[in-house]
């Protein structure tokens, strides 16, 4: 099925701007290499503009009460539902992704609208005693303000709502940015938002364009919070940039998950699950196990069964819902050729896969074979850099001891994987372990009322749950002295 869509220009204080400026970035299909729409790049002043609308909407916007905003967000949520087809093949057009994967995003989104909209209720501050017989303390949870909110590739759209419904229900106004590689459907269901949601004007905008676009952002006094998803390198530079105004920023960023596969696991299932991790959205998810420790004992075994399973995964046209489909672009596909080159050279031998497939039917598109390493060491590139596509590199590990050393030898900490039957391994490993979340006998997929965090140098300030809706306010202290 053929996706035809244009889009418009800049969305700004409640109406769409033609485009101001000449420059334009094309969006391609990594399925077929075409292109799919011509998007508009802002330009300073679109975003100054945006930036003052979000600013004059802001206080009138904190002070309604925060039943009205959650009720505006759960219509958020009403047209993610309603425009579901709509918007999968928007996202499979662009990103490459299956078209269940698709769904599901977009239904993911619909849900992560519905949960954060419940938080209208439950803006909870604290009531202390004072310092005399007459003083009251009151804690107060206010609106942080003007919030940048910037998206990635590999989620466009839930990524966005992920960011935007816990702003608006919170009282705070948002200035939006989508990844320049996937713009197309974030950009429709913001058409559907002023289409359908009574949102006041300036209260959400959209800019599109590249990193420059992100920058002015940033870089903005009137910007009061950034929230980005991303890689490291920019989430240090957004940090760097918003320091000159002390803008607080909430950055998700990379991850090298490690998954260890003790000698007691059922490997069955420790082989589906990591390779359901390693293959959902051709590895492109920054949660996904990157790395697997294997027990000496169950090595032969995992290795056996996984490149079985890993031979077994069907690619192709995603939209006829393989298990895996293209990578985003021909940079990131040739990040993971040059990957696998690099464990070559260093002595590891590929298993399965390792190469672009041959066939006629794959000369166009971003496409790369479920890839399986061994004979890998800890040191090696592979296993200390992220590499965001569909390889497995294997280690064997002799204790747990050297799994869990091994699994914290790495400059990222967001999310860990093991599989034991045993309980002490269990809570040894999730004690021990210097990542954000663990999943024990499971795979990836985090619950939105849980908390999503990553340590080290995968981010701060968590998304998801009570914890990532508190961080888009800011507390206050009133004190009462009724003398």
């Amino acid at each position: 099925m053929a996706v035809e869509y244009t889009p418009g220009g800049q969305y700004v204080d409640g109406e769409w701007r033609e485009p101001a400026g000449e420059a334009s970035i094309p969006v391609t299909n990594p399925t077929t290499e075409e292109t799919l729409a011509e998007v508009a790049t802002a330009t300073e002043a679109e975003v100054a503009a945006a930036i003052e609308a979000a600013e004059d909407a802001r206080y009138d916007w904190g002070k309604r009460p925060a039943q009205e905003r959650g009720q505006l967000v759960r219509a958020v949520g009403e047209v993610l539902d309603d425009h579901r087809e709509e918007l999968a093949e928007l996202v499979v057009a662009e990103q490459g992704k299956p078209i269940s994967d698709a769904r599901g995003e977009i239904d993911g989104a619909a849900d992560m609208a519905q949960y954060m909209a419940e938080w209208d209720r439950r803006i909870e501050g604290d009531i202390l005693p004072g310092e005399s017989r007459e003083e009251s303390i009151h804690l107060q949870r206010r609106p942080v303000g003007v919030v940048a909110a910037i998206a990635p590739w590999n989620y466009p759209v839930a990524v966005f709502v992920r960011k935007f419904a816990p702003a608006l229900v919170a009282g705070n106004t948002v200035v939006a940015k989508p990844s320049e590689e996937t713009p197309l459907a974030t950009l429709r269901l913001a058409e559907l938002i002023d289409e359908n949601v009574d949102l006041p004007d300036g209260v959400f905008n959209l800019v599109t364009g590249d990193g420059s676009v992100g920058a002015q952002l940033v870089s903005s006094p009137t910007v009061d919070m950034v929230s980005m998803t991303g890689n490291v390198e920019t989430g240090k530079q957004i940090m760097a940039d918003a320091a000159a105004n002390l803008t607080k920023v909430s950055l998700e960023l990379g991850g090298k998950a490690p998954a260890i596969v003790w000698k007691d696991a059922d490997v069955d299932q420790a082989v589906e699950d990591v390779l359901t991790a390693r293959t959902t959205n051709t590895g492109q998810v920054c949660t996904c196990a990157e790395r697997v420790y294997v027990h000496a004992d169950v090595r032969a075994e995992f290795e056996e069964k996984y490149v079985e399973a890993a031979e077994g995964v069907e690619y192709g046209d995603p939209l006829t819902d393989p298990d895996m489909g293209p990578q985003v672009s021909a940079a990131e596909l040739d990040k993971t050729e040059r990957a696998v080159e690099s464990a070559r050279e260093s002595g590891a031998r590929v298993l399965t896969g390792g190469q672009r497939p041959t066939s006629e039917a794959y000369e166009r598109g971003y496409w790369y074979e479920p890839t399986v390493l061994t004979d890998v060491e800890q040191d090696d590139d592979v296993i200390q850099q992220e590499v965001f596509g569909p390889v497995t590199p294997i280690v064997e590990i002799d204790s747990l001891d050297q799994a869990i050393e091994y699994a914290n030898d790495s400059r990222y900490g967001l999310s860990s994987y093991v599989y034991t039957e045993d309980y002490r391994t269990a809570m040894r490993a999730a004690e021990d372990l210097e990542f954000g979340e663990t999943y024990i006998n499971r795979s990836l997929g985090e619950a939105w009322h849980g908390h999503h965090i990553g340590w080290k140098e995968s981010g701060l300030g968590g998304e998801d749950g009570k914890y990532g809706f508190l961080k888009y306010t800011q507390l206050k202290t009133v004190y009462h002295d009724y003398a």
